[in-house]
C-alpha cells in the first residue's frame, strides 16, 4: 500500500479552540489547525510561548472539547469522545516527572496497571511470574538497574528514572500514538538525554506514531524525521527528511521571523 492510500496515524482537520470565548479575555489557542501524521511518523513540535503546541495535545487526548474540526486516531473519529475512551488509542508523557506513575505503589505493581489497561478487573489481580519476567527484561532495556529495584516504591526513584518508567508505561500497550509533552524539561541535561534515547529506542522498536512538543530546538532537530513549528495556534512550518536533518538552530529562528513577522520570544529555547 503506498503511503498516499495509508490510513493517517493521526488526522486533524480545520481544529479551532477558544478560551474564555466572547470575553474580553477571549484567547484563540488554535486557529484552524490541521495535520495528517503518517504511520511510524516522529514530530517534533516547537514554537514560541503560547503558541498553541501543549493545547494541541490536549485537543488531542480530549483533556478538553475543541470548538471546531473534527481529529481521528488510526481512522477512528474520537472528536467526541471521552478522555479516558481515548486512552485506549494515545500514550501520554507529561513535562512532571511525578505524574503517570502511582508514587506508593512498587515498579513492578505500576507496570501491572500498565499491562492490564482496557482489561476487565477482577480479584484475581496478583502479578503472575510470567509478568514479572516480562517486567524484568523490559526494564534491563532502560539500562537504568530498575529491574533489581522491581518492589521499590516508585516515589523513591529520581526524576529520570520514574520518567523512564513513565514512557515503559505508555508504550507497552503500543498505542497508536504517543504523546509527550516537553517529557524532559524538568530534568537536568544529562539526564535528559538519557530520557530522550530511551525515547527513541522504544518508539523505533515499537515502531509508534509519535509527537513530541519540546522547547529545546537542538533536541526538535536531532529528533524525530518531521518537525512542525507552530505560531498563534496554527502550523507555520512542517519540514522532513533530508531538510529537517540538515537544519540549524539559526536557520529556524530565521525560518520563525520569516514566516511569522515577528522575533522568536522564547527564552527556554533560545538559551538551551
Amino acid at each position: 500500500m503506498s503511503n498516499e492510500n495509508m490510513t493517517p496515524a493521526l488526522s486533524l482537520k480545520n481544529i479551532r479552540k477558544a478560551f474564555y470565548p466572547g470575553t474580553v479575555n477571549e484567547k484563540i489557542a488554535l486557529n484552524n489547525l490541521s495535520i495528517d501524521l503518517k504511520p511510524g511518523d516522529f514530530v517534533t513540535i516547537i514554537g514560541g510561548n503560547g503558541a498553541g503546541k501543549s493545547t494541541m495535545l490536549n485537543a488531542i487526548a480530549g483533556v478538553w472539547p475543541i470548538d471546531e474540526g473534527s481529529i481521528s486516531v488510526d481512522g477512528v473519529n474520537v472528536t467526541k469522545m471521552h478522555e479516558y475512551k481515548r486512552a485506549t488509542y494515545i500514550g501520554r508523557v507529561f513535562q512532571d516527572p511525578m505524574t503517570g506513575t502511582a508514587a506508593n505503589m512498587q515498579i513492578e505493581e505500576n507496570l501491572a496497571i500498565a499491562a492490564r489497561r482496557g482489561k476487565r478487573r477482577s480479584l484475581k489481580w496478583s502479578i503472575t511470574s510470567e509478568e514479572r519476567k516480562k517486567f524484568r527484561e523490559m526494564l534491563s532495556v532502560l539500562g537504568l538497574g530498575l529491574e533489581d529495584r522491581m518492589t521499590a516504591k516508585v516515589g523513591l526513584l529520581s526524576g529520570g528514572q520514574r520518567q523512564a518508567l513513565t514512557l515503559l508505561m505508555a508504550t507497552l500497550k503500543s498505542p497508536k500514538l504517543l504523546l509527550l509533552d516537553e517529557h524532559t524539561a524538568a530534568l537536568d541535561p544529562k539526564t535528559a538525554a538519557k530520557v530522550l534515547e530511551i525515547s527513541d529506542m522504544l518508539i523505533e522498536e515499537n515502531k509508534l506514531t509519535a509527537m513530541m512538543v519540546t522547547h529545546n530546538m537542538k533536541d526538535a532537530i536531532l529528533h524525530g524525521n518531521r518537525l512542525i513549528m507552530m505560531h498563534e495556534g496554527r502550523i507555520i512550518y512542517d519540514v522532513e527528511g533530508e531538510e529537517k536533518k540538515n537544519l540549524t538552530v539559526e536557520a529556524l529562528i530565521a525560518k520563525f521571523s520569516q514566516t511569522s513577522g515577528e522575533e522568536f520570544s522564547n527564552d527556554r529555547a533560545l538559551l538551551t
